[in-house]
């Protein structure tokens, strides 16, 4: 299930949240039916847009960072959720090699590094830090500003095995998302558990791969809720070889774009929405930085074409520089926030651990709009606080009668995402048999 927690949002739940909130007992059990034949991710984090008339997922992420923005009332949570993955995939663990990102002079990053050694020496395990940084040559004791320390030490290479000096763990959980490729290191590890596993990297991984068995996920849930799968699934679209420098497939980009919004709009007018529709175009492989262009009319798409560096630059142009390597890239309906924290734009972050919803925290962003990506500088955390009253959500009481618990529909779209990440994880699994 669920933590009940306060959030930001207020005000009367609208149509939507109250039929989630209705169908609880339908929605677990249909979760339970999946995790009967499907396996989750080891962990994962799912950014989540709430537009009022809609909910949806806008990223997820395999590999999540921010484990120090969760407060510590939700540590219990992930402690739990912990024991509970590490027993189904290796009940007689007894070490645990953390290999962070290479980025060792960011102590943010750190301090999460140093909040997954926490939950998991609660867990019960032995837990060290390995580094696969070549820099890294001797063991580097880090101090951080909120009082932890962090202990790198360089990762010991055999034929088999990964570990270090003296430690030979039986699991090894990456929080080191592989953007720049799957280093030689990591790779024929046969006699040990990698979670989670190499092609959920970066350079493996396609957010195409992830949206379409989402697509397909939220098709069956909104027909178990009797609603349209559209008002928890961004409409999206793939283009393939696009190059913003160059000017290539610039003609095919612009009509995916004004194809979705198309789409974008009947669905505006269906459901007599007025704001206006639109979307986001961001690569198709790599985590969600600065390169998401916000887009409202495809004639937009013509100007972030061949702009020099140092010209100026509007938002949509610089992201477009961000998004430099020539690739594939998705075409994505924008969702709105209407969520707001300190009056600064805000969308909130789901963390889940095995089939298991430990927290979250808001991202905020007082300089942005809420149409706009969060994800850039200036960005900060707001932790998600548990809820003071012990009072559950009542189905079918009086509006007012009992606090609704929110997070719990943002904790349902959260594992959908989760299930979708399995669901392109099994497809994309080199070592998956194939039968004919």
């Amino acid at each position: 299930m669920v933590p009940h927690l306060v959030t930001a949002l207020t005000g009367p739940i609208n149509e939507l949240e109250q039929r989630v909130l209705d169908s609880t007992p339908a929605i677990e059990r249909w979760f339970r039916l999946e995790w009967m034949e499907h396996t989750p991710p080891f962990y994962s984090a799912v950014d989540i847009r709430n537009a009022g008339f809609k909910l949806a997922p806008v990223d997820t992420n395999l590999f999540p960072g921010g484990w120090n923005n969760l407060t510590k009332e939700m540590l219990p949570l992930a402690v739990q959720a912990a024991q509970a993955a590490i027993e189904k995939i290796c009940p007689e663990a007894r070490n645990l090699l953390v290999i962070p990102e290479n980025h060792s002079k960011n102590t943010f990053y750190l301090a999460n590094v140093a909040q997954l050694v926490r939950i998991f020496h609660m867990a019960g395990l032995n837990v060290r830090v390995g580094s696969i940084d070549p820099a890294i040559k001797s063991p580097k004791k880090i101090e951080l500003p909120n009082g932890d320390t962090v202990c790198l030490e360089p990762v010991v290479r055999s034929k088999r095995r990964l570990g270090l000096k003296n430690f030979d763990p039986c699991t090894i959980l990456l929080n080191n998302e592989l953007s720049a490729g799957t280093p030689g290191i990591l790779e024929d590890l046969h006699e040990q558990y990698l979670l989670p596993p190499l092609h959920a990297g970066w350079s493996v991984r396609r957010k195409s791969n992830h949206l379409h068995s989402y697509e397909e996920l939220s098709k069956r849930f909104g027909k178990l809720l009797g609603i349209d799968p559209w008002l928890i699934n961004p409409i999206y679209a793939r283009g393939d070889s696009v190059d913003f420098a160059e000017g290539r497939g610039i003609d095919v980009l612009t009509s995916h774009v004004d194809a979705v919004l198309t789409k974008v709009r009947r669905k505006y007018k269906e459901y007599g929405i007025n704001e206006k529709p639109f979307v986001v175009v961001k690569g198709d492989t790599g985590a969600e930085g600065p390169g998401v262009i916000t887009i409202h009319d495809a004639k937009e798409v013509e100007a972030l074409v061949g702009k020099p560096r140092g010209a100026s630059l509007g938002k949509a142009a610089g992201a477009a520089r961000e998004l430099r390597e020539p690739g594939e890239v998705i075409v994505q309906e924008g969702v709105l926030t209407n969520e707001r924290v300190h009056n600064g734009v805000a969308e909130p972050v789901v963390y889940m651990m095995d089939r298991y919803v430990v927290g979250g925290f808001y991202r905020v962003h007082a300089e942005r709009n809420p149409d706009e990506n969060l994800k850039s500088p200036g960005a900060s955390f707001v932790p998600l606080a548990f809820s003071e009253s012990a009072h559950l959500p009542q189905p079918g009481a009086k509006p007012g009668a009992s606090a609704p618990n929110r997070f719990y529909m943002y904790g349902v779209v959260g594992r959908l995402a989760m299930v979708a990440a399995s669901y392109e994880m099994e497809a994309t699994d080199p070592d998956a048999e194939i039968y004919e």
